[in-house]
Order: C-alpha cells, then structure tokens, then sequence
C-alpha cells in the first residue's frame, strides 16, 4: 500500500494509531513539550522533522493565554501570537511533519493569579471557558479538562464527583463552540486528580472512566483522546524526586486503552534512561515535560555567559553583558521559584535568597527560564550574542542544540524515531 501523507491527522487518530501499534512493539510515547521560549520551540520542531515524529506543544494557562486574562510568561503570547510564533518557526525551517498546538491545564484557577485571589467558582468558571474559547479559535488541537485546582480545597483531593461534574460542563462547553464555529474536531485530556506525584488507583481510574463515559454518551460528547494517571513522577527544584511504578502505570495503561484512550503522565522531567526505556513496555501513551527544557536554555546561556568573560579577561570583548547577573536578578525577584521547592524554603524572602550564594544559583537553576521575556534579560542576551558573533560563536544556534540534547534522549528511549510514518501506514490500513 502506497502510503499518503496527509496535511495532519487529528490528534485522536494518532493515539488511535499509537494503541494499535503497541499489539506489535512498534509503538511509541508521544512526547508533550512545554513551549518555554521560541528557542525550545525551534528546538523541538528541527528534531520532529529531523527524526520522524509528532510533537504536542502543551501551554499552561501561565505560559500563554489571552490578553484580558493576564496574557503569558512566556513572550507575552496569547493564543493567536503563539501559534502565529510556532508557524513562523515552521517555515523557517521547512518544517514537514505534525506538531500540535495543546492547552495544558485549562479550566478554573488555573492561572495562579486566580488561584491566590481566591475567585468564587462561577467567576473562576467563567474565565476558564473564556480562555477555552480562544484556544478554540487559535486552533488548538487538544484541550486539557483540568478542575482538580480548588483554592477552598487546599491539601485535599477533589472529590470525584466534584471533578466529574466540572468535566462534563466543560466539554460540553467546549464542544458547543467549536461546532458553533464549524471548526473540526479537536481532543480532550482529562484526570481524576491533581499531579502531585502520587498513584493513582486501578480502581479510581476505571469509576472515573466508566462514569465519564456514561455521562458523555448521554449528552452525545466525544470520550477524551488521553486520560492523565498518576505514575509516581514528580517534579522538584530541577530534579525529578518522584519514583515511576512501573506496575502501576501498565495497569493504567490497560485500563484505559479498554476504552480506546491513551494514558498520559505528567511531571515526566529529568527522567533517567532507565525509566524512560520503561515507557514502551509500559504502553504509556504520552508524557508531558515542560520545566527541564527552560532549565536547560537558562544554562546554555550560563555557559556562553562564561565564555563572554573568559574573552573579556583576555581583552577580546571591552564591554561585556551583564547577562547572568540580570538573569539571577529577575530570577530571584519572580518568586515563580516558590512552586518548586520543597517545605520551609517555599517561605523564604527575596531578601534571604539574595544573601545566599548557593540558593541564589539554585533559584536561577530553577526560574531563570520565566525571566526570558523581561525586556532587561533580553536585551543582555542579545548584546551576549553580539559579542560572541564576533568571534565566531552562533550563540543562539548553541542554545538551540543545547535544548535540543534532553529532548533527544527522550525521543531515543520513547521510540519516536519513524514514529509518524509508522503511525500513518497503521491508519490508512
């Protein structure tokens, strides 16, 4: 059979695709990428085209979203600039393969603002749908349902029913805009809890499924294309302190690929190899990793930064950037460094950073990546890469093949290389 390339498969029928390939070892985990800078998205794109593979782009609502909202960390974007910024890259590069533009925890408080203010339910609702809307219209490919955030729940689980419900209500939403826009159809992402690195149960997953399930029939809604479980990953500081089951997760796996989903696992940065060769027999489906790449891109221009001085003492450069002591600054002065840390430090002042040499250099580690935007920052990378042109270093060239090192291991150990063309020869099957 003649394979036919296709201008892009919906996201379902790649995880379709994906299911049916893991019947003969020859499928693959979708990797989900925090679009950190443009950097990281050229990045990522250059490795998809130069390897064979489709890419899911997954924003936060912190990351990126509209201007009324508060807009994004991450460039200023919204919706419509960052998949106006994502096609640039595209054709930069003559870019030929399948990327897809997802949301990554939408819904209700999921912007931290909103959380902190404590927003009443019906207001936090309704800027969650808001937000759904444009995503809708910048032509997401994938929404992820995501009410487990609760400012009145603090430390608690959401109950089921609480999330099933909020589910239902915005899917529903969702689907009534898109078909009102006569736009086609688009994925859902779903969970049954917040990710915080514990487990989630067999029996958890399958209520939710079922429940879900029989809700969605009723009102004639799609079921979702991933459903997130929890397979002991997590997050903290730049390190990966969680412990994969891997029991767990193929169990999860089996469960939800019963009813034709994909399993998805967050919190998938800094993942040894070990562990990520686990994915393929674990029939993991996707996994998301999104602060490691910003954490890689602040230390490829530590690294240039420290190649600056060196030519500056030895009386190549007369004015050097101030690009690390800029970076450390406004790093420090985000506080977004609070989400990942771990017990009291979480509480620590700026001022109590700043007289700590070694926390200072761990806080830029870990939140230098959401300082790129500043106008200071910028302008000292730019005069960085300036003064390194001129001795034949490609500066931003070398922050790109720096980011794209980390991602490289994942697409190896996750069987990503032939990914879309396997994918495409098993639909048109």
């Amino acid at each position: 059979m003649e394979l036919v390339r296709v201008d892009k498969l919906p996201i379902k029928k790649v995880v379709e695709g994906l299911l049916e390939l893991q019947k003969t070892g020859e499928s693959a985990t979708l990797l989900g990428i925090g679009p950190m800078s443009k950097n990281c998205v050229q990045a990522t794109l250059e490795l998809s085209k130069e390897y064979d593979f489709p890419v899911m782009f997954i924003a936060s609502r912190n990351q990126v979203d509209m201007d009324e909202l508060g807009g994004g960390y991450v460039n200023g974007w919204n919706q419509f600039t960052f998949a106006k910024a994502v096609q640039e890259v595209a054709n930069d590069i003559s870019y030929d393969n399948f990327y897809y533009m997802c949301r990554d925890h939408g819904g209700p408080w999921q912007r931290d603002k909103e959380r902190n203010d404590h927003l009443p339910l019906e207001e936090a609702m309704e800027l969650g749908k808001r937000s759904y809307v444009a995503d809708i219209e910048a032509g997401f490919d994938l929404l992820m349902i995501d009410p487990t955030k609760d400012p009145f729940e603090v430390g608690k689980v959401i109950p089921l029913d609480t999330v099933l419900k909020r589910t239902v209500e915005l899917i529903e939403f969702c689907e009534n805009e898109r078909k009102a826009r006569n736009l086609p159809e688009i994925g859902y992402e779903v969970g049954t809890e917040e990710t915080n690195g514990g487990l989630t149960s067999t029996e958890t997953y399958e209520t939710f499924i079922l429940r879900l399930q029989e809700e969605l029939e009723k009102r004639g809604l799609p079921m979702p294309t991933f459903i997130v479980g929890q397979t002991g990953t997590l997050t903290r500081k730049t390190e990966q302190v969680g412990t994969f089951n891997f029991r767990n997760a193929y169990d999860l796996a089996q469960m939800a690929k019963k009813y034709g989903v994909g399993l998805k696992e967050h919190n998938g940065d800094y993942l040894d190899d070990a562990t990520l060769l686990e994915h393929i027999p674990s029939q993991i489906t996707a996994t998301n990793v999104a602060p490691q790449y910003g954490t890689e891109e602040t230390r490829a221009y530590l690294k240039l930064s420290a190649v600056e001085a060196k030519l500056a003492k030895n009386g190549l450069i007369d004015d050097p950037s101030r690009t690390r002591e800029v970076l450390l600054t406004h790093a420090i002065q985000s506080e977004r460094w609070r989400k990942w840390m771990v017990g009291e430090q979480q509480e620590l002042t700026v001022e109590e950073i700043m007289a700590d040499d070694q926390l200072s250099e761990e806080i830029l580690d870990i939140a230098g990546h959401y300082t790129f935007n500043d106008d200071e920052v910028k302008a000292e990378i730019e005069k960085l890469y300036q003064n390194l042109e001129k001795h034949h270093i490609q500066g931003q060239r070398y922050v790109i093949d720096h980011i794209k090192r980390p991602i490289r291991d994942y697409v190896e150990c996750y069987n990503l290389k032939g990914a879309t063309t396997r994918i495409l020869t098993k639909v048109q099957q």
